[in-house]
């Protein structure tokens, strides 16, 4: 992937882009631009929709509380989604946000929350992490803004797997799996549409458990020796499937 300018201001915008498009700021990021970071018209920051691409704009103050951005080239085309899918029980709130970024940065696809018998917080602010995720793109040079689903139960997942998800192999963080190495458990599973999940802070249950393994597109794999909270579980799943079957190797 080529090296994106990180010293530029990129923000996510909500609308069509195109050579010559003018684009009005919504008050936050006016506000942002202009009595935050100060900048004067003239200055140029990056602009992103998940759809065309990332823009080289200019800002055009019109006084201290909006500002136009008016966009001058495409610095990077758009790039495709990522075909790696994240499952989570929703967490609390402070460390949902952490996840969410975190999954982004990861390189998921699109973040897809399900209820379980252990799951403590069933309720999830759609609107809260999508923000996440769109903050995550914007510091990160992500252009592919992952789609953020509504929740779901895990069996309902799992009955509309094969009819929905087109040979998608489920990656489940197991922890009463025998072993502790999970690249080990990896081993003979190719690459291609993948998905990652991870249970609540109280784990999956035994009928949980048992109703995962006997599913054929499931693979159920460790996380080591120790007990990992579910925001930490995540970013450790995510890393070693990227490593092993995604972008990274």
């Amino acid at each position: 992937m080529p090296r994106y300018e990180f010293r530029m201001q990129r923000l996510f915008v909500d609308a069509p882009m195109g050579n010559g498009a003018r684009i009005a700021a919504d008050r936050a990021q006016a506000n942002y631009l202009l009595n935050v970071l100060r900048l004067k018209e003239g200055a140029e920051v990056l602009l992103f929709n998940g759809q065309d691409g990332e823009w080289r704009a200019v800002v055009e103050p019109s006084g201290r509380k909006a500002c136009a951005l008016v966009l001058q080239e495409q610095t990077r085309p758009q790039t495709p989604v990522p075909s790696l899918d994240y499952f989570f029980a929703p967490i609390k709130t402070n460390r949902l946000d952490y996840m969410a970024q975190k999954a982004v940065e990861m390189g998921a696809g699109r973040l897809r929350p399900v209820t379980t018998q252990h799951t403590q917080f069933s309720k999830l602010n759609f609107q809260k992490v999508r923000a996440n995720v769109i903050e995550a793109c914007e510091q990160c040079g992500v252009i592919n803004v992952p789609q953020v689903h509504e929740t779901v139960s895990l069996k309902s997942v799992l009955d509309s797997w094969q009819e929905q998800e087109k040979g998608r192999t489920l990656i489940f963080c197991d922890e009463g799996e025998g072993s502790q190495n999970p690249l080990q458990a990896l081993e003979g599973l190719k690459s291609g549409p993948l998905a990652v999940l991870i249970g609540p802070e109280g784990g999956f249950s035994e009928e949980e458990r048992a109703l995962l393994r006997s599913k054929d597109f499931v693979r159920a794999i460790p996380l080591g020796p120790r007990v990992l909270r579910a925001d930490t579980a995540a970013v450790a799943a995510l890393a070693i499937v990227q490593s092993k079957l995604g972008d990274w190797f």
